[in-house]
């Protein structure tokens, strides 16, 4: 490796899995910190630790010339920025890049193009890839917006050009609505991602979300096949699959097909994720984003796959080709995430920050559980909910379902809420035992729950 020191620029469960990744790899890990994760399990893991500052993500996380000053410090050769905060920020990777380190993810230019939603929607249209019809760019105004979804016609999605997650999105019914959600989605983008920019497209009802692994040196590329992330609130992932219940081997063979062709249509580098809204009824697809970065739900893949995708993304960026060609990467049986958040289900999933007075993982044959969590620990009210992630594998959907089951009932964290009960019933729900459900399905039955 060219490198030996590496500084991970985020917090909790991801910067566990990297510091894992790296340890492996024989490299140095730095974590960087704000105040109120100074006893966090990333901090408690590293080799060395450097408080950023205070637990505002703006004044830490965010804070592009705190991170640099923390590299410069702590004599780091490259940094990891993992997923959310400044993944997908172009300027974050060009300043890595100014200060002579390594930034682990694509060149600035590829984030710029394929970070920014309606870059890469308009890169998808010349790679010949589907798009949901939308306008060709940013908006630049309500009266643009107005414009727009007055010739795709309603409903309409907005969405943040920058960022992902969810956040900085409104689905918007009609025209009188447009303004308040216009202000909300932009308001909501600016404080997640810096940047309120947003574009407009076709909300397409009852589809399916399903995403394309890849990896590229900046020369090849290849697929890691897909993920089903339909089962989401508030436009929130909950539960993911790998492979999707819902494609047969020709629709999987396109839907790959498309993804290999646009990410090699950038010379991309490192891992990414690009995200296809599926019409079962057809058998159509569109491309409706790019994540430039590694997705939460990546472990899925590892474990369908047979491969390490954080390690794969050290090892590019330190300038290896693909360890893997195409004809490598077989999917052998399948595997299912729960996102497990510090939110009470039962109380319309208020957010339940506090102390962990006791924590036991599940175990047992094709179970991980990637988290933050530690007796004793706290979980912080200034970030995303996400405590844990449950990721099980079995031969078959129906043993993993069951797996996944077991799992849940292992699993102990007492002292603050969680949404593991709610996992626990979808497993047992007919409609996800057949796999019969849409990015709207789980607010349904949510809201039937509660009638």
């Amino acid at each position: 490796m060219p490198f030996s020191r590496l500084l991970i620029a985020n917090r909790g469960e991801i910067a566990v899995r990297i510091q894992r990744a790296a340890r492996e790899l024989g490299l140095t890990t730095i974590q960087v910190h704000s105040a109120a994760d100074a006893d966090s399990l990333a901090v408690k893991m590293a080799d060395k630790a450097i408080d950023i500052g205070p637990p505002q993500a703006a004044k830490s996380y965010l804070n592009i010339d705190a991170i640099l000053r923390a590299a410069e410090e702590t004599r780091a050769e490259a940094i990891h920025p993992g997923y959310g905060f400044l993944s997908e920020n172009a300027d974050f990777a060009e300043a890595v890049e100014a200060a002579g380190l390594v930034f682990v993810g694509p060149r600035p230019e590829t984030i710029r193009t394929m970070g920014d939603k309606a870059a890469a929607r308009a890169a998808a249209e010349k790679a010949g890839v589907p798009v949901v019809p939308g306008s060709d760019g940013r908006v630049e105004s309500l009266a643009h917006a107005r414009l727009i979804a007055a010739e795709i016609g309603y409903p309409v999605m907005i969405k943040a050009s920058a960022g992902g997650g969810g956040r900085g999105i409104r689905v918007v019914e009609t025209s009188d609505a447009l303004e308040a959600a216009y202000d909300q989605a932009g308001a909501e983008a600016k404080a997640a991602f810096g940047d309120g920019g947003l574009y407009l497209e076709k909300f397409v009802a009852r589809a399916r979300h399903i995403e394309v692994q890849i990896l590229g040196d900046g020369r090849d590329v290849i697929h890691c096949y897909e993920r089903e992330c339909s089962l989401q609130r508030r436009r929130q992932k909950v539960w993911e699959e790998a492979p999707s219940p819902a494609l047969d081997t020709r629709a999987r063979e396109a839907l790959c097909a498309s993804a290999v062709a646009l990410a090699r249509s950038v010379g991309y580098r490192g891992a990414g994720t690009l995200e296809y809204l599926y019409d079962d009824a057809t058998g159509r697809f569109y491309f409706i984003e790019m994540n430039t970065r590694i997705q939460v739900e990546h472990p899925i893949t590892e474990v369908v796959c047979g491969l390490d995708l954080v390690r794969e993304m050290l090892r590019i960026a330190a300038g290896a080709p693909l360890a893997y060609k195409q004809s490598d990467i077989r999917l052998r049986g399948h595997a299912i995430e729960a996102r497990i958040n510090a939110e009470d289900p039962a109380l319309n999933f208020r957010p339940s920050p506090g102390k962990v007075t006791t924590f036991s993982a599940p175990a047992g044959p094709g179970v991980r559980f990637d988290t933050l969590l530690y007796s004793g620990c706290s979980v912080s009210p200034f970030y995303d909910s996400l405590i844990g992630k449950l990721i099980v594998w079995d031969e078959s959907r129906e043993f993993a379902l069951a797996r996944m089951r077991r799992a849940l009932g292992e699993l102990v964290v007492e002292g603050i809420a969680t949404t593991a009960p709610l996992h626990l019933r979808l497993t047992k729900d007919e409609e996800v035992r057949r796999g019969a459900f849409h990015t709207r399905w789980l607010e349904d039955w949510l809201a039937r729950a509660a009638s």
